[in-house]
Formats: structure tokens, C-alpha cells, sequence
């Protein structure tokens, strides 16, 4: 299934290799003032070819919106943005019907569809699928701003390599964009930058995590059980190529706390209920308390490595040694970035509008 959400609802569609990629949004309240400058601004951010850290495949992402927007504003149509695919090679990939690569999709995709699926750079299963989910998600973002609900992605690990520090929501927001890995501090995302560059020099690749921060969310926001924050931004991340963990402020590490550590003690601030600590995450009950909304992705080393890896011919069964060529990201997690926070989102607009809240 290629669609999400309840109340805004995302259907992406496309291909790696094929002609085109793009989503369409549904549910956006009519008569928003929605800016295309800023949807491409949000690709751009996405979009590969741009440093020495990411896939030397080159794409404009350039979107063309066909459907939903009138004068800059938001009709009772779908808004729907393409696209298209322009720098790609597919020659390589139908070794790959035979011989699965270790890591990807492709030994469960001939399980499931018997070699009818499109397995050119990946099909359905590429990263390239995330531009619909930056599309919408950049969409999304413009009606939530309006609403004082702000969103801030950045990567906090690559490798071995960690920012500690606690780094301010404003000032975090501009550094995030103004280096090539999205980390907040400099001295780091120079680490984090060697990192990379020494796993692509070993023919390797590399993982790291990506912190999401949402502030303005209201209290209330949620529909628990099943719709609860975390049940839908998870199931959103967890969508997205290449994520193996999801975790709600303190996360894991609650395992390791006794009660009165991980309870968040209430206070009043200005007036307002506040919590002293967010060991919650900004979320009790599946609902939002009203304190900033904060999660951490894992993403697991890009799967594709120029190293020699072991795998199996399906049609004889026998073992052989495969080596992947083509252009990919020694580390996906920079690129990453753009997607987790335009993905947050879709998922707090689509609750935003389950409860009435927009």
C-alpha cells in the first residue's frame, strides 16, 4: 500500500528508474496559501549530486505541480506534484533478478511478486520513493506553520562519531542547513563529514541517526489506541528506505531508569502546564502534552558497497561472490534529514485534523 494517513492522506507513486516520481496530498484544507518556491526548497535540501557525502547521480528534482492549487492556493483537488527522472542508468540492475545484493530488496521482492515488480534502481523500494513524502511533507509544513507548529530534523550520529551537546532549537535550525551532513554544530559535521568519506574510501558505507524535534504541537493531539502520535510516527518512519529503529524521548534508555527518573514532574509556566523534564517526548498516552515532540531515527549503512559480498544465484542455488557497482551514498543519513522532518509533518498535520485541532 502506498498510501498514509487518515485525515491528509499521502499516496506516493513512481519508480526509481522510471519516468517519474511524485505523491499526491489529500485533505489539505482548501483556501491555504501554499508556496511552490518553498515545496522545491524542501526537494533541494533532499535532492543528490551536491557533495562529496552523497550519490553522484545528478537530479533537478525540479516539481511540477499538475493538480490542487489555484493562484497559490489550495483547491478541493488533490495536490498532486511530479517529478520526472532524468540522470539514471539502469544496466546494472538485471544482474540483480538473479543475484540478490545482501541488504536490499531484492530477494523478497521475487519472493512476493515473481520478477514482476520493476527492479531498475531499486523500484518501489529506492529511496528515490521519498521525494513524494518531501513533496507532501513541504505542502503539510506551510498549513502547520501558520499554527506555530515548527519542525527541525538533524543528525545527532554518524558512525561512531555523536553530537552530545543539546544544541538550541533556533540556532540548531540555521547550522542544520548550512553544512553537507545537517548536524548542528560545525566542529562535529566535520567529524561526521571525515566519517563518511573514510567508509567510501574503504568501499563501505555508514549509519547514524537523525533527531527530530516538533515544538507547537497542542495538547490533546493523538487519537489513541491505535492512531496514538507514536503508533503513526513511527509506522511514518519506519516507511522510510533504510530505517531500523524509532525512539521517543528518554527511548531505550528509560529501560535502564527507575520511575522517579523517567517521570516528567508537571509545573506551570506563564500560566501554562508545562512538564520540567520531557523523558516522555512530548507524548503521555499517545497524546501530545504539549511539549516539543521529540524522536530519533536509525539508519542502518547503505546497503549498496563496492566491497565483494557474498549472496546466491536463485536459479541454480549456488553460492557467488557479487560486487555492486554503480553511484550510491556511502551514507544516507544526510539526505535523510529533509525527509524524517517533512515526514513528521504529513503525520502532525494528518492528527492535527483527526482532532480538530486545524
Amino acid at each position: 500500500m502506498n498510501t498514509f494517513g487518515s485525515a491528509y492522506r499521502v499516496c506516493i507513486f513512481g519508480s526509481s528508474h522510471g519516468p517519474f516520481v511524485g505523491a499526491s496530498a489529500q485533505g489539505c484544507p482548501r483556501g491555504e496559501t501554499i508556496s511552490e518556491k518553498a515545496i522545491q526548497a524542501e526537494l533541494d535540501r533532499r535532492s543528490p549530486g551536491k557533495s562529496p557525502v552523497s550519490t553522484p547521480r545528478m537530479e533537478r528534482d525540479k516539481v511540477d505541480i499538475i493538480s490542487g492549487l489555484l493562484d497559490g492556493r489550495t483547491t478541493d483537488a488533490p495536490i498532486v506534484g511530479v517529478v520526472k527522472n532524468r540522470d539514471f542508468d539502469s544496466s546494472a540492475y538485471d544482474a540483480f533478478v538473479r543475484v540478490p545484493r545482501p541488504g536490499h530488496a531484492d530477494f523478497t521482492a521475487a519472493c512476493k511478486y515473481g520478477g514482476h515488480s520493476d527492479h531498475r534502481g531499486g523500484g518501489q523500494f529506492s529511496g528515490r520513493m521519498t521525494v513524494g513524502l518531501v513533496f507532501s511533507g513541504a505542502v503539510a509544513r506551510q498549513v502547520l506553520e501558520r499554527r506555530k507548529v515548527r519542525l527541525l530534523a538533524q543528525t545527532v550520529q554518524i558512525g561512531d562519531v555523536k553530537l552530545e551537546k543539546d544544541v538550541p532549537f533556533s540556532a540548531a535550525e540555521k547550522l542544520v542547513r548550512a553544512n553537507a551532513v545537517g548536524c548542528a554544530d560545525r566542529t562535529v559535521a566535520e567529524k561526521m563529514r571525515d566519517e563518511i568519506v573514510r567508509a567510501h574510501e574503504d568501499k563501505d558505507s555508514v549509519g547514524g541517526v537523525v533527531r527530530c524535534t516538533v515544538t507547537g504541537v497542542p495538547c490533546g493531539v493523538g487519537e489513541p489506541f491505535f492512531e496514538s502520535v507514536e503508533s503513526k510516527m513511527s509506522s511514518m518512519m519506519f516507511s522510510i528506505p533504510g530505517v531500523k529503529g524509532v525512539e521517543f524521548g528518554s527511548g531505550f534508555r528509560s529501560a535502564a531508569m527507575r520511575g522517579s527518573e523517567s517521570n516528567d514532574p508537571f509545573a506551570v509556566k506563564g500560566g501554562r502546564i508545562v512538564t520540567k523534564t520531557n523523558n516522555a517526548g512530548g507524548i503521555l498516552g499517545g497524546i501530545a502534552t504539549g511539549m516539543p515532540i521529540e524522536f530519533r531515527v536509525a539508519f542502518k549503512p547503505t546497503s549498496s558497497i563496492a566491497r565483494p559480498q557474498m549472496s546466491v544465484d536463485l536459479r541454480s542455488k549456488k553460492s557467488v561472490e557479487l560486487i555492486v557497482k554503480g553511484r550510491h551514498d556511502p551514507c544516507i543519513v544526510p539526505r535523510a534529514v529533509p525527509v524524517v522532518e517533512n515526514s513528521a509533518a504529513c503525520v502532525v498535520l494528518d492528527l492535527m485534523l483527526q482532532g480538530g485541532f486545524v
